[in-house]
C-alpha cells in the first residue's frame, strides 16, 4: 500500500501538533483577559491570531498548489488526493476559527479533539486491526475504536456541563458517523462544525 501506516502516523503526528496553535490561542485570551482588556476584545484578538496563522498557510498552499513548490520533509505525508487540493492542516484552522467564534468554548475544544484523536485512532486501528468493512473502506474495528476516544474526549472536556452525557454521547455519535461517511470531502471540517453545532444545540434544548 503507497499510504503506509508509516506516513499516516506521521500524518497524524502533524495534527496533533496543530493542537499547540489551540493551546496558544487560549493563552493570547486568557493574558488579554488577564491584562485588563474585555473577554470580547481578547477573543477576537485570539482569533485574528489563529486567522494571520490560516493566512500563512493559505500562501504556503499557493506556493505548493499553484507555482509546484515542494515543502521539505512535509510533503512526504501528504496523501496522494490531497496531492492537486490544499492540505488538511487548511481545513482543521478554518474548522477551528470557526468552531471557536460560534460554540460554547468547551464544546469547541471537543470537537476539535475528537476530530484530531477520534480520526487518529480509527485510522491507525482501521490499518492493523480492519478486517469487516462497514462503508467503502472504513472498518468496524475503526468505527468502534473511534467512538470508544470520542467519547472519552467528551468525558474529559465536557462532564462539567448540564446535561454533559447527552451532550457527550450526541457529539460522540455525530463525529464518528460523520467520519465513516466522508471521503472526498475533508473531515477536518466537517467533523467539528458537525459535532460541535450537533452539541451546542443538545446544550440549547436542555
Amino acid at each position: 500500500m503507497v499510504w503506509g501506516l508509516f506516513h499516516e502516523i506521521g500524518r497524524k503526528i502533524i495534527h496533533i501538533t496543530i493542537l499547540v496553535v489551540l493551546a496558544a490561542y487560549f493563552v493570547i485570551q486568557d493574558s488579554l483577559v488577564g491584562a485588563g482588556y474585555t473577554a470580547v476584545l481578547a477573543k477576537q484578538v485570539a482569533l485574528l491570531f489563529l486567522v494571520a496563522l490560516l493566512i500563512l498557510f493559505l500562501i504556503l498552499e499557493y506556493f505548493r498548489l499553484e507555482l509546484g513548490w515542494k515543502m521539505p520533509f512535509f510533503s512526504q505525508f501528504i496523501r496522494p488526493k490531497e496531492q492537486n487540493r490544499m492540505y488538511g492542516v487548511i481545513y482543521f484552522l478554518s474548522a477551528t476559527i470557526i468552531s471557536l467564534a460560534v460554540f460554547d468554548y468547551k464544546i469547541a475544544l471537543a470537537a476539535l479533539l475528537m476530530t484530531t484523536f477520534g480520526d487518529m485512532v480509527a485510522a491507525l486501528v482501521g490499518k492493523r486491526y480492519g478486517t469487516s468493512l462497514i462503508y467503502r473502506n472504513k472498518t468496524w474495528a475503526g468505527f468502534l475504536a473511534e467512538l470508544f476516544t470520542n467519547l472519552v474526549v467528551g468525558l474529559i472536556v465536557l462532564s462539567e456541563l448540564n446535561g454533559a452525557i447527552y451532550i457527550i454521547v450526541g457529539m460522540a455519535l455525530v463525529a464518528t458517523i460523520v467520519e465513516t461517511l466522508v471521503d472526498e470531502l475533508d473531515d477536518n471540517l466537517i467533523i467539528p462544525i458537525f459535532s460541535g453545532f450537533a452539541g451546542q444545540v443538545i446544550l440549547f434544548s436542555l
